[in-house]
């Protein structure tokens, strides 16, 4: 594989819908859980995941915005090579009902029965801030 930058990171965070979404939890431990990316990963490393604000998901990153997500793949001719992405990052929190709708998709109303307008609804947005990538033969990191 040659050298990812991170559009081309971005681009193979696309196709892999679920990452494991880890947040420093009370007391130092690391929590992570399965999230949809809902294929919402732009060129600058920015992803986007939605919840509701009673999780104790955004309140670790109401105390603490550093996150960690951990894409597998496929990757390679004919996808045959595992394809592994941990990405460290910053998340902010969002509660801005045009921001819900400019991210929304319609695989998100199986989840949130009232859409955009669900109560207490949170947008999480992390910002890449480094990524790190293997192929099952190549590896680089990327600092952004």
């Amino acid at each position: 594989m040659a050298e990812q930058t991170i559009a081309t990171l971005a681009e193979k965070m696309k196709q892999i819908d679920f990452t494991m979404l880890s947040t420093h939890a009370q007391g130092g431990h690391i929590a992570a859980r399965p999230m949809s990316n809902n294929r919402d990963v732009t060129y600058e490393g920015d992803s986007y995941y939605f919840t509701t604000d009673d999780t104790l998901m955004v309140g670790d990153i109401a105390r603490d915005p550093r996150v960690g997500l951990s894409f597998q793949g496929k990757s390679g001719l004919l996808g045959q090579r595992p394809l592994f992405i941990a990405i460290e990052g910053h998340a902010e929190l969002i509660r801005d009902r045009a921001a819900f709708e400019a991210h929304w998709n319609a695989d998100l109303d199986h989840w949130f029965a009232d859409g955009a307008d669900t109560s207490a609804l949170v947008m999480i947005k992390v910002e890449a801030q480094r990524a790190h990538y293997w192929d099952g033969e190549d590896e680089g990191e990327l600092t952004l």
